[in-house]
């Protein structure tokens, strides 16, 4: 169900005063923007930019006078604040119009959050930080809204909007735990937005049980739009062969893409068929595919046939599925390439729509994938900030919308036993073996200190805490981590998606992680990424 094609048909009014276009949001609107793909390919507005709040180590700043990043790997990142008000922290302040999209903690406790909409000096929001997770309106804990307020792996996330229109602060009081996130889009000036009392109305009940609902419906088939054509192709691909599979003419959207390939097979043993098909679409006249990536990495999958269902991609039986939205404005190409040795036979079902309006006003759906060796040797090396993994640098307009991140971490058992299960805890391990500590870092329009700034690799999917066992697998709407070893020694893939928290940049984009492990690490141990980055760009316009 997409509701809503382009940024103004979000819109309830509209109306122009001098050189400013004013939009107005209900709040069924702004819960509609969690799950619009569509509106991921149009143009960024001026004025329109996202970000985030994080506890992240304050030790880490650029200094402008030496052009040095400082303690850019600190990573004491469970306790970071802007500044303090009496006894609370502010954890959160921006001026409006904006809406804050997630709220994410690894650990909420019983000090209290405090949310103050537009300089009000009594807090729509009074409650204990667990709370804030677990309560809905007057009614009993926990929520019950699990595909918009989810716990994953410990990880606590919260995507019920809150919008503000002049300006908003968020305060925790003491004994409030540790770790947070706060994501946030900030709108054009005039975007006029509903006000936020802390409570949810009627309205606003139905149209978050909805959004709940579609979601979690999420990755089966959507009823035909009108217009819509379905096409099924099956595929014998043979050794280190290349075939185009489709050419699709005129102004139209790949709006959904399928590989069905076979199920009766060992759990996990399609591995050589996921590693060694690729996938090609070029849009247009383009020189270049926007889209380039082996199909297991694509969707979401890496090598295993591990079945998961997120928004944009997942894997239902033997159906892997891709509902990103790819207008395009003359013709798409869809290429597969074979790099094995052997044959192998699938199926490929597309999904086709006309457009009301011409392409050439959208963005294009980009997917790349690489293990940082030619970014990193591409890139001018930037004092202080060595231990950044590059994920993408591009240049133009266009919105990050997320990853799939495939982490091959592997080491020897060390000799000593643990005196807990496993490998121990904390700081009682016999092996310190963890790979994710590292923070997402996004740079945008030129930026010298990003404007999204993590507190670890797990913090940005959306778990928590995950150098500890437990190690189970889950998916959500927007993050998901189809597979990861029971002794974490082995492949881990995850997945983060940004739909209605997409990074909007209007000159460049510049996305790192940090990578605490070395390529090689201990004796015969090893950590590997590779990645496949998802955004939307302007035509004609490729990543650096």
């Amino acid at each position: 169900m997409r509701t809503f094609w382009c940024f103004m048909l979000a819109t309830i009014c509209s109306f122009f005063t001098p050189g400013v276009a004013q939009v107005t949001f209900t709040y069924s609107n702004l819960v509609e923007r969690l799950y619009d793909l569509e509106y991921l390919a149009t143009v960024p507005d001026l004025g329109e930019y996202s970000g985030n709040f994080s506890s992240y180590d304050r030790n880490s700043v650029y200094d402008e006078a030496s052009n040095t990043y400082m303690q850019w790997s600190a990573n004491n990142d469970g306790s970071g604040y802007i500044r303090k008000e009496g006894e609370d922290i502010v954890i959160f302040e921006k001026d409006g119009p904006g809406v804050i999209w997630r709220f994410w903690s690894a650990l909420a406790a019983t000090g209290h959050i405090k949310i103050f909409i537009d300089h009000s000096e009594i807090p729509v929001v009074d409650i204990p930080f667990s709370d804030f997770f677990e309560r809905f309106n007057s009614d009993i804990p926990p929520m019950n809204l699990p595909n918009l307020v989810m716990i994953l792996s410990r990880g606590r996330n919260h995507f019920l909007p809150v919008p503000y229109q002049k300006h908003c602060k968020i305060m925790l009081s003491k004994n409030w735990g540790a770790y947070y996130h706060i994501t946030y889009t900030s709108f054009p000036e005039g975007t006029l937005l509903p006000t936020y009392t802390g409570s949810y109305s009627r309205d606003d009940c139905f149209a978050l049980a909805n959004a709940d609902r579609f979601l979690g419906n999420r990755g089966y088939p959507e009823k035909t739009s009108a217009g819509e054509a379905k096409e099924a192709v099956l595929i014998t691909l043979g050794p280190n062969q290349t075939k185009t599979i489709k050419e699709i003419a005129g102004n139209k959207a790949l709006t959904s893409l399928k590989i069905r390939y076979d199920s009766l097979v060992t759990y996990g043993s399609n591995a050589d068929f996921l590693k060694n098909i690729w996938l090609s679409i070029t849009w247009d006249s383009d020189k270049e595919p926007s889209v380039m990536a082996p199909l297991g990495m694509f969707f979401g999958i890496s090598e295993g046939s591990y079945p998961y269902r997120s928004l944009p991609l997942g894997l239902i039986g033997d159906m892997l599925y891709a509902n990103w939205y790819m207008p395009f404005a003359e013709k798409a190409q869809l290429k597969l390439l074979n790099k094995g040795n052997r044959t192998y036979y699938f199926q490929c079902l597309m999904d086709v729509a006309p457009l009301k309006e011409s392409a050439n006003k959208l963005l294009r759906f980009h997917a790349l994938w690489h293990d940082g060796n030619n970014l990193i040797s591409n890139s001018a090396p930037v004092a202080g900030r060595e231990i950044d993994w590059p994920l993408l640098k591009v240049t133009g307009k266009g919105r990050f919308c997320g990853i799939s991140l495939h982490v091959e971490n592997t080491w020897e058992d060390p000799e000593l036993m643990a005196e807990d299960w496993w490998y121990g805890k904390w700081d009682q391990k016999t092996i310190d073996w963890w790979w994710g500590e590292g923070d997402e870092k996004f740079f945008v329009d030129g930026e010298k200190f990003p404007s999204t700034f993590g507190t670890g690799s797990e913090d940005y999917i959306g778990f928590a805490w995950s150098a500890e066992p437990p190690f189970p697998t889950f998916d959500s709407p927007f993050a998901c981590q189809p597979y990861t070893p029971i002794n974490g020694n082995g492949h881990t893939i995850v997945s983060r998606f940004h739909i209605a928290d997409n990074i909007p940049f209007h000159e460049s984009f510049e996305g790192y992680i940090e990578k605490y492990k070395g390529n090689k690490w201990g004796n015969n141990n090893r950590c590997l990424y590779d990645v496949v980055v998802y955004w939307y760009q302007q035509a004609e316009q490729a990543p650096e």
